[in-house]
């Protein structure tokens, strides 16, 4: 643990308690809390370079007696005829500032689990099985049990396998200018990823100076995606594009893109080991929030240290698996095989009885999450599910986080979709937006409308506007014509003056 002394660190934090009162204490630079052997020889052996690395301006100290937004009441999606779906619902954030000043001091209590390690074999070899991939190391059903008898210390499957590095020679290998950069990455990461060319990457909005300076944004391509995007966008000498430092992923350890990206997104911890938050953010979706706001108001605010949005329609596991199927998101027989497998353990319908529960279906394209060793391990075991079995992981989300909470104290906070909707804005996929625009380029042109006009009916210019009333608007100077249905009882008289007529008024 690398403290800051009283003379580096001019701030304090405030902590909230059960009062609302906030007390101070002093900040601390952590690790996530994995406590893994190398990761503390590491740590002791660069604490210089860390501390001189990770000094920079924090907010001056604040003082505030009542959160600002304790008196937020939460309404409903604004009414709008347009958008009949899911829309987003007013969210209180803090200023940013004030965010970062409620940043807590020390890291989350990790129930029971204080150090967690993972498994490795150099030279596994691939084998048939029904209990996972190489690069996840083909678990057994009873290694999988014991997994769930949380201790002090453990051990588990939690990808990368086949070697101490994550990263190297494991499957998913990155380079290693990409992984020294990712070990340098302290204290909060925003990650996502695109592979198979499935998504189009989009910028962040509305980021603070404060998180531009000390926040990391990392995007996982395949190679692929970074072919396809050399073809439109420049990356430049520092693989960044925009906001996002670029990582080109090789020797993905899965075929199906969709599978190779839930790596990134469970296994953030193992990427980044020195991560104490982190904000997973699928693809298709562009982050609009700055993340200091995103952390306060679903994690510190909650004093909770795993949060993710639930689906703002499903609530039971049985009707999502439905829904997959007729939605054709996976084969059926997996989808129904590993139902099947859940029921046999116990799996069932949701009901109130569940309460505080609010659902076993999460909204999944959004974590976030404080690194320490009871949230590395919920989503080490949510990834080997997505290994084992189908990689729809709203199957598998309520299966571990129960298991877990029947035996600690800890649970995942699940906020409202509409909330979700309010800091990501989603998109469609590559191959959906195409499709769209692809028909409305093969349409015809709209024809303007024809607009039937009906000739207008001239009228007398002393004729009423209504009937029963006489006209009152005063008659222009034109040219006079014969009205033969004319009341005026003057009559023109002429006279020839030099072979002329001459009218007489």
């Amino acid at each position: 643990m690398l403290v800051f002394s009283d003379h580096v660190r001019s701030f304090v934090n405030p902590v909230w308690t059960s009062s609302g009162r906030p007390v101070a204490q002093r900040d601390s630079l952590t690790a996530n809390g994995l406590s893994t052997g190398s990761q503390m020889e590491r740590q002791s052996d660069s604490s210089q370079k860390q501390v001189e690395g990770l000094i920079w301006s924090f907010p001056p100290a604040v003082v505030l007696n009542h959160h600002p937004c304790e008196n937020f009441s939460l309404s409903p999606p604004p009414i709008d005829r347009k958008r009949t779906g899911p829309r987003p619902c007013p969210v209180c954030y803090l200023p940013v500032e004030q965010a970062l000043a409620l940043r807590p001091a020390q890291p989350s209590a990790s129930p029971v689990l204080q150090r967690l390690n993972y498994m490795s074999e150099e030279n596994l070899v691939s084998k048939d099985s029904n209990g996972g991939s190489l690069f996840g190391g083909y678990p057994s059903l009873e290694e999988r049990d014991k997994s769930y008898d949380i201790k002090d210390l453990m051990t588990v499957h939690c990808g990368f396998v086949r070697g101490k590095i994550p990263g190297l020679n494991t499957g998913f290998d990155v380079d290693e200018a990409d992984r020294s950069e990712m070990q340098q990455c302290q204290r909060t990461v925003v990650a996502s990823a695109i592979f198979g060319n499935y998504d189009i990457l989009q910028q962040p909005e509305n980021i603070s100076e404060s998180s531009k300076d000390t926040v990391c944004f990392f995007m996982f391509l395949d190679e692929e995606t970074e072919a396809a995007l050399k073809n439109s966008t420049t990356i430049d000498h520092t693989k960044r594009i925009g906001l996002w430092r670029v990582v080109v992923v090789r020797n993905l350890p899965y075929s199906d893109a969709r599978r190779n990206g839930k790596v990134p997104k469970l296994l953030l911890h193992r990427l980044f080991p020195n991560v104490r938050y982190s904000i997973w953010i699928d693809g298709k979706l562009k982050l609009v929030r700055d993340p200091y706001q995103v952390l306060e108001r679903f994690l510190w605010r909650k004093n909770v240290s795993f949060a993710i949005s639930r689906h703002y329609r499903r609530f039971d596991v049985y009707e999502e698996a439905e829904a997959n199927k007729a939605g054709g998101k996976y084969d059926n027989a997996s989808i129904d095989y590993q139902i099947e497998f859940y029921k046999r353990e116990g799996l069932t319908h949701y009901s109130s009885a569940k309460l505080p529960i609010t659902s076993d279906v999460p909204e999944g394209c959004v974590i976030i999450r404080e690194h320490i060793p009871i949230t590395n391990l919920f989503t080490c075991l949510w990834f080997n599910e997505v290994d084992r079995f189908t990689s729809r992981d709203q199957l598998s989300f309520s299966t571990v986080r129960d298991k877990i909470r029947s035996r600690v104290n800890w649970t995942a906070d699940m906020f409202l979709d509409c909330e979700r909707r309010d800091f990501v804005v989603q998109s469609y996929h590559r191959e959906l937006l195409e499709q769209r625009q692809a028909t409305l380029r093969s349409r015809p042109p709209l024809r303007p409308p024809m607009v039937q006009i009906q000739p207008r009916k001239m009228l007398p210019d002393n004729a009423s506007k209504e009937p029963g009333k006489a006209s009152s608007a005063k008659k222009l100077p034109g040219k006079r014509t014969r009205d033969k249905k004319s009341s005026s009882k003057r009559s023109h008289r002429t006279k020839v003056v030099g072979g002329k007529e001459a009218i007489q008024l």
